[in-house]
């Protein structure tokens, strides 16, 4: 590790820079960044990450043994840049303490504000600065926040308000004011005190006088908040592993909150929800940049632009707009214009789209914080595009800054315009997240993940969220707030995971403890459905319909440039014409996978199946496969003629055949009545067909050597369908797949039954077609004999579910039992049915296709399972050579980019 654990920056010098991101965190090597670029930056210093790693193993006293020297000597740097004092009544420095990971996460971790205040500190302030209110509203946010964050100030039931908060209210109410900032000097002098005798009561302590006590206290707080739950939870779903830890950036406080000529906001020089090249954001007049960010306070648009398309959204005239909510470019013209010159240039250093925070303190601009913004996949997509057509970045880089999971929000339903004319809009709000959502409004994000685990499709209704509600938030179909603009925790929050979001929907009025909202004279309950529109900031009562999504010119192009570049093919798996037929909408180049006993479940068919395996003889079996033969060749019909042109590999029957019997009395009732036997025979047939462990018993390739009539029912129907359908002038490419194979000779015995039922068949119809045989690689065994297998099967096709499920011994039905705890005793990193399994079952994968091709060289392989979807899992294949992934249709645009990205990170 570093001995330099503290890296100053302030006055355009810095000891860090941009590349420093995994020291420094993405804040602290982005502000000593901008000081070597000449952008007005507060001074401070940044602890890096690796402290926190030392704090994790060694303790919070050693930690400050370790750093107490160099931040000393930090502090005393800004002292002299600022001409202040920490510490000092006279001429106070005050600072702010912030956390910064490697990767975003905003509002996971904690901040604390107007650090270094105490009781003689707050008169001296405001003595310096003339401004009483101003010094004891920065008085009260430093105790409101230290005290929740440092000390562990909270509320103690679930629908209970903040206790800090509920003094506000309380005081407000009884000054009779709506707003914070209508309170006066004693009002504020009344809550310091309200809140000090609240820190005293839940903690035992007093509130700290100490400067260095307090700093000292907000560092380690920083660094707890690396491992507090809702940042477990959010490096989760963003895959950010947790020995990255945060930096620690301690800064001088600039102050928005100083008057009228002060103000604090957020912006981003692009749009965030759908990528349109148009500078905006939100500011708070006389505010600090909490009041933004946590959407306490609604503010108001940065841009002229902006604010005329948030008042026509929300019913406000022209002339009103400009009287009682101007924009910042309308209110102070010269800081918008100093302002928007920075996030031009900002954006053309980084050459990409750039999320901000800055403070207006009476008339000077500072800025706080750049970073790349979070963005919506459509936005995501939009961006990159519009960044090539300018010059500004190359192919190679767009398909890099691509998150291919983030794709998955393109795909996702719209409301059907004919359902949306018919009905009515409840409330409006601002569109802070694009998409449409339907679901139960549940007000609590506890509750929110109760009913989600519950099978319920839920809607999470906040007067804002924190970031303790993330966890409601990831479950929720959609986020509602009454309070806060687009750049709101909500709103972020909402963004980076691809969730619908209307906030800021102001004539909301919400009641946690009746669970209730309230809108005019409608009054919805706890369980009523609403739906959101996130891309127009409407909310509708009751459920809206929705249709398939329209994909933009910006997404094909984004594909045609992945094709360009990709060497790994991905095909789907599709049982079914229409999900072939959407899979080819998705570029999908062919069928990896058709589970032919997918085709089973539906009306005769199922009956014609249970007659089939529960007959005791070959005569009766081949009667009932007769029934079924015409079927499976119509069901192969239409997959073909959907896939023209393109292969299509088809897996025979696989699963155990006590899936497919009935297993309750009707059922059996029924199947006695159509084979004219007894219910006690059939009884019996079921129970015989019972197994112990059913996925390793009678199933697969053992199914077709023990009932062979099976498999040629089976070749007959695909290549009955092949020869149909040349008939036709269709070309067809079958594949026909051998399930579960362990040995060569299981694979041969099915070969045979296969080849001369084919070349009955061609015998019959007087006609050829070419087809390939090949076998599913997912029992351990045939990997490592994959030499002699590869001998006679033409094409391997690895199916990693079961692969994973035999290399690692866990059942995939029952690992949901301790997977839980064996992530979060870090025995797993991820769930290997998820993420493929590199070391293990990817090394089998990788020696059955070396082994293979030294007897085949031109052996096809690829992979089936889940992870044929999953980017790092496709990133593999492409580094040990397969010649394709197969994936579900709506993950098949994912795996094309992430095909892509392996090929140029080669």
């Amino acid at each position: 590790m570093s001995h330099k654990r503290v890296y100053t920056f302030g006055n355009g010098q810095a000891e860090g820079r941009a590349d420093m991101k995994n020291l420094l965190g993405g804040k602290g090597a982005n502000l000593a960044e901008m000081n070597l670029i000449g952008i007005p930056v507060p001074p401070g210093f940044t602890i890096t990450t690796e402290v926190c790693s030392e704090y994790y193993t060694l303790g919070k006293e050693k930690v400050i043994e370790l750093l107490k020297t160099e931040v000393e000597k930090a502090i005393a740097r800004i002292e002299g840049l600022m001409s202040a004092k920490f510490g000092d009544v006279a001429n106070p420095l005050l600072v702010s303490v912030r956390s910064g990971a490697r990767a975003s996460m905003p509002g996971m971790m904690d901040t604390i504000l107007n650090l270094g205040l105490n009781d003689d500190v707050v008169e001296g302030l405001a003595k310096k600065t003339g401004n009483q209110r101003f010094a004891w509203d920065s008085y009260r946010r430093f105790i409101q926040m230290y005290g929740d964050v440092v000390m562990g100030v909270k509320h103690t039931g679930k629908d209970e308000i903040d206790p800090f908060e509920a003094i506000i209210e309380e005081i407000k109410a009884a000054k009779g004011v709506a707003l914070d900032n209508e309170l006066d000097v004693d009002d504020l002098k009344k809550m310091v005190a309200r809140f000090k005798e609240a820190v005293k009561r839940q903690t035992g302590s007093d509130f700290p006088n100490s400067s260095y006590e307090q700093l000292w206290g907000a560092i380690c707080a920083v660094f707890d908040s690396w491992m507090n739950e809702r940042a477990i939870l959010y490096r989760k779903m963003e895959g950010i592993p947790a020995e990255w830890g945060t930096a620690v950036t301690v800064q001088a406080m600039v102050f928005g909150n100083m008057g009228d000529t002060s103000a604090t906001g957020v912006c981003f020089s692009r749009d965030a929800g759908n990528g349109e090249d148009l500078f905006n954001g939100e500011y708070l007049i006389n505010a600090q940049g909490e009041d933004v960010v946590a959407g306490i306070r609604t503010p108001q648009q940065i841009t002229k632009i902006g604010s005329q398309r948030w008042a026509q959204l929300a019913g406000i005239p022209e002339d009103v707009r400009r009287q009682n909510y101007p924009s910042m470019e309308e209110a102070m013209p010269e800081i918008y214009k100093e302002l928007d010159a920075i996030q031009t240039k900002l954006e053309d250093h980084y050459r990409d789209m750039q999320d901000m925070e800055f403070t207006v303190q009476e008339g000077k601009l500072w800025f706080l914080q750049t970073r790349n913004g979070k963005r919506t996949g459509a936005a995501m997509v939009k961006i990159a595009m519009d960044l090539l057509r300018q010059g500004v970045i190359d192919e190679k880089t767009v398909l890099s800054r691509i998150d291919p999971n983030k794709l998955d929000e393109l795909l996702h339903p719209v409301f059907d315009k004919k359902a949306l004319a018919k009905t009515k809009v409840l409330a409006k709000g601002l569109p802070a997240s694009p998409g449409a959502a339907t679901g139960q409004i549940v007000f609590l994000a506890e509750d929110a993940a109760g009913w989600y685990n519950d099978g319920k499709k839920v809607v999470l209704v906040r007067i804002e969220t924190s970031p303790e509600d993330l966890a409601g938030m990831a479950v929720a179909e959609g986020i509602l707030t009454a309070r806060g603009g687009m750049t709101s925790h909500a709103a972020v929050v909402a963004r980076g995971m691809g969730k619908c979001c209307v906030s800021g929907a102001g004539e909301l009025k919400i009641d946690y403890k009746k669970k209730t909202l309230q809108v005019g004279s409608t009054t919805l309950h706890e369980g009523d459905f609403i739906s959101l529109n996130g891309t127009t900031g409407e909310v509708y009562e009751g459920k809206v319909a929705t249709s398939a999504a329209e994909l933009s010119g910006d997404f094909s192009d984004l594909m045609k440039l992945a094709d360009k570049y990709t060497k790994l093919q991905v095909r789907t798996n599709a049982d079914t014409p229409h999900d072939a037929e959407v899979a080819r909408a998705f570029g999908a180049v062919g069928i990896g996978l058709c589970r032919t006993e997918h085709m089973f479940f539906e009306g005769d068919k199922i009956k014609a199946m249970r007659e089939m395996i529960l007959s005791e003889t070959q005569e009766g079996r081949k009667k009932a496969l007769a029934k079924i033969l015409p079927y499976q060749l119509a069901d192969f019909k239409g997959i073909f003629r959907a896939m023209h042109d393109l292969p299509v590999t088809v897996r025979l029957l696989d699963p155990p055949l006590h899936e497919f019997v009935p297993h309750d009395l009707k059922g059996q009732e029924e199947m006695a009545n159509a084979m004219g036997v007894s219910v006690e025979y059939i009884h019996e047939r079921v129970e015989a067909l019972s197994e112990q462990n059913p996925m390793l018993g009678h199933r697969g390739c053992r199914l077709g050597n023990t009932y062979p009539e099976i498999t040629e029912m089976q070749t007959r129907a695909i290549l009955g369908a092949a020869l149909e359908l040349k008939k036709e002038g269709i070309h067809v490419f079958p594949e026909i797949m051998v399930p579960l194979i362990g040995i060569l000779y299981e694979f041969l015995e099915q070969e045979k039954v296969i080849r001369e039922t084919a070349e009955q068949l061609f015998k019959e119809m007087n006609d050829r077609i070419d087809y390939s045989v090949g076998t599913m690689i997912e029992v351990p065994r045939a990997a490592l004999t994959a030499d002699r297998i590869a001998s006679s099967a033409e094409f391997f096709s690895f199916g990693t579910n079961d692969l994973t499920q035999m290399t690692f011994g866990y059942s995939r039905d029952d690992i949901a039992s301790f997977l839980p705890i064996y992530l979060e005793k870090k025995i797993l990193k991820v769930d290997p049915f998820q993420v493929l399994d590199q070391k293990g079952v990817g090394q089998l994968i990788q020696m059955a296709t070396e082994k293979g091709r030294a007897i085949r060289p031109n052996l096809k392989c690829g992979i089936c399972g889940e992870h044929g979807g999953e980017p790092s899992s496709v990133k593999f294949c492409h580094r040990v050579g397969l010649n394709y992934v197969s994936c579900s249709p709506f993950r098949v645009p994912i795996a094309r980019i992430a095909a892509a990205q392996a090929a140029i990170e080669e």
